[in-house]
């Protein structure tokens, strides 16, 4: 019997990957870490779990705690620390607006204080990190899984606080620290039911063009047609990281759980027009113009709802590179689906679960 212990329950994430990796043994068990105000969520979600799948019953366990406060706040570390043989850190502030000072104590304070309860763990395996194809900010050019500190500018606090807290972890292990390190890129919904947590990124202009007749307006920014946005499901993301955590190859490498071949802005927008079944008429900006429209015309972002931070993706410069994720997935079924295939998915899901908003947890 091995026992996980996991952050970021009961997350967009951490509520697909708890299950899934204690289905690779009868007897595993979970102990996820999670804040008092997320607590009768928690148990609801845990034992929404176990009823759908009842070999789990009994196997996941709640501790009430925080990744802010050294020793994660834990009245009993030392205790569980002793039975700890892997560590899955989720928690982190997704959002592309977040404050510098929350940034830096939840992503890299919070880490910090993550690695060194892994590294008191006298049976640590592993420590599995999640972190984002962001970290390499605004960097033009191929990144690669080997890539990190390329001096790189960052569009916001959340890829500076997400790189900072990557550069932590990829410190421990060079200190011998073993670790593996996923980095997904924006991840949406389930491509099968479309099920998401909250509405960011694509969503955005998603929920743009639905609350529009059927001519929208969709103002563009850059050069469409050579901008690529990549965009992966949340099942890919989590069978991913299911199966590379399992595998002994996997430790000390990085994942960039990406869409090898993304479309473009434009072809994202033409296939989720499709989606939307709207007639799409594209309004060309400038970057800095958008921006301040949003952030400074009166009405603007109460309309729209689509943030000044999220311009910047539709001008991003960065292609991903995902070597190792493709040659270690490589005779699974575990591939990236095309965003065409699956977008209507997300659509109707949309239309039928309007009540979801864009706030982070945190």
């Amino acid at each position: 019997m091995a026992i996980h212990f996991f952050t970021g329950f009961p997350g967009f994430l951490g509520s697909e990957l708890v299950p899934r990796v204690l289905a690779r043994s009868a007897s595993d068990e979970a102990v996820c870490l999670v804040q008092s105000k997320f607590a009768p969520l928690a148990r609801q979600r845990a034992e929404e779990i176990m009823v759908r799948e009842p070999r789990l019953q009994g196997r996941i366990r709640l501790v009430e705690g925080d990744i802010t406060i050294p020793g994660l706040g834990l009245a009993k570390a030392a205790a569980l620390q002793r039975e700890v043989a892997e560590v899955y850190h989720l928690a982190a502030v997704y959002d592309l607006s977040v404050p510098r000072r929350v940034g830096m104590k939840v992503n890299v304070d919070g880490t910090r204080n993550v690695l060194d309860f892994a590294e008191g763990c006298s049976g640590l395996r592993r420590f599995q990190y999640v972190s984002t194809c962001y970290v390499s900010g605004a960097y033009a050019g191929i990144f690669r899984e080997t890539d990190l500190a390329k001096g790189q500018k960052f569009n916001n606090a959340y890829e500076e606080t997400k790189f900072l807290a990557e550069v932590e972890v990829q410190a421990r292990m060079r200190k011998g620290l073993p670790a593996t390190i996923y980095r997904p890129a924006i991840v949406v919904g389930d491509s099968h039911t479309g099920s998401t947590q909250k509405y960011d990124g694509p969503y955005f202009a998603i929920r743009w063009l639905l609350r529009q007749p059927g001519v929208a307006l969709m103002p563009v920014v850059g050069d469409t047609t050579r901008t690529r946005l990549n965009v992966v499901p949340r099942d890919f993301v989590i069978g991913a990281i299911a199966w590379l955590s399992g595998e002994e190859k996997a430790v000390g490498k990085v994942y960039q759980l990406a869409d090898p071949d993304p479309l473009t802005i434009d072809e994202v927008l033409t296939a989720v027009a499709k989606a939307s079944h709207r007639m799409l008429v594209k309004v060309p900006l400038p970057v800095g113009v958008a921006k301040k429209v949003i952030d400074w015309v009166p009405l603007v972002y109460r309309v729209m709802q689509i943030p000044s931070s999220s311009i910047d993706y539709f001008v991003h410069p960065t292609f991903y590179d995902t070597t190792n994720t493709q040659a270690d997935l490589a005779g699974t079924d575990l591939q990236v689906p095309p965003l065409r295939s699956y977008l209507p998915t997300l659509v109707s899901f949309m239309k039928v679960h309007p009540e979801l908003g864009s706030e982070a947890m945190a």
